[in-house]
């Protein structure tokens, strides 16, 4: 029967001829990141700006976006933002956060479906706060940083200081390289990026101990090879079950691209930029960061320095 197999069984890839590169490669990222943050901004959803978001889909075919436009924007209803959503007789219209109180919003949702009424059904309609986006926000923000601590704090005690460093080195990298995805590709930042954000920072851990496992396990097999060389050694003995795994999660996030509609496009885009900044910062950020600093050897459950298995 024929086999897919991606990696070789006995891969011997030389990644430490390359951690410089990632390590360049990544200060690139995260300086496009936080610049693209600075100055373009995040597409801040309606969870955090606040104001309205009506859904319509047009009763005679193509939606008409600038028609739409025009009749809108000439009325007292300030920023109006309209869009297509998914296909080309679905629109997405945001109006600001009217003056006034909940009556206020609610008075502006009925002018608008009357004057769309004739020619779109009106299929969701949603209304939030700026006292509720402003607190989302920072509950967005502590999530996510409470995670960070959090993982930072069960990788040391599951290993070492170290090891734990290097952890939330690569975990920032991502999220940071992350929020800039979103920032220059202009894709909607709502509560399920934040979502997308923490399952991300999941995957990712999740890959970096199993090559942190590794690593600990052959430093005490081989007793007498260089830092570096087990080090290397360890990422090819995972590299086949990394790829595996990536792969197998990204062909289901293109699935949902491709098929799940625009409710879940931008969710799905973030978290498959996700996996494959995941896979990259296990590999080239956290495993290479071990390189830099001086491990332990370890000990077995005795105490006792244990013997390689074999030597070079």
């Amino acid at each position: 029967m024929f086999r897919l197999k991606l990696i070789p069984d006995n891969p011997s890839f030389i990644f430490l001829n390359y951690f410089k590169f990632g390590f360049i490669f990544s200060a690139v990222l995260i300086v496009l990141s936080i610049s693209s943050f600075l100055f373009q901004g995040l597409n801040l959803g309606i969870d955090f700006k606040g104001g309205t978001l009506i859904e319509a889909k047009s009763k005679s075919g193509k939606a008409d976006v600038q028609q739409l436009r025009n009749g809108l924007q000439g009325n007292s209803f300030g920023e109006v933002s309209i869009q297509l959503f998914g296909g080309e007789d679905e629109v997405l219209i945001r109006i600001q956060k009217q003056e006034g109180d909940e009556q206020a919003q609610i008075k502006v949702i009925k002018e608008v479906n009357s004057l769309i009424s004739d020619k779109y059904t009106v299929r969701r309609t949603e209304f939030v706060g700026p006292t509720i986006g402003a607190e989302l926000t920072q509950k967005g923000i502590l999530a996510v940083i409470t995670a960070l601590i959090a993982i930072m704090i069960y990788i040391w005690f599951r290993f070492e200081w170290q090891y734990s460093i290097a952890a939330i080195l690569a975990l920032s990298h991502d999220v940071i390289s992350t929020i800039g995805f979103f920032a220059i590709t202009s894709f909607e930042f709502n509560l399920a990026t934040i979502a997308a954000i923490l399952t991300i920072s999941g995957y990712s851990i999740n890959d970096t101990v199993v090559v942190f496992d590794r690593i600990r396990e052959n430093f005490r097999r081989y007793k007498s090879w260089k830092q570096n060389d087990i080090i290397n050694k360890s990422l090819n003995e995972t590299l086949s079950r990394t790829v595996m795994t990536s792969l197998t999660t990204a062909l289901a996030l293109i699935a949902i691209i491709v098929f799940g509609g625009p409710v879940l496009r931008d969710f799905a885009a973030a978290m498959l930029w996700g996996v494959f900044i995941g896979t990259y910062s296990s590999i080239f950020i956290a495993a290479g960061v071990l390189t830099y600093v001086s491990l332990n050897r370890g000990e077995d459950d005795n105490g006792n320095v244990s013997k390689p298995e074999f030597e070079e």
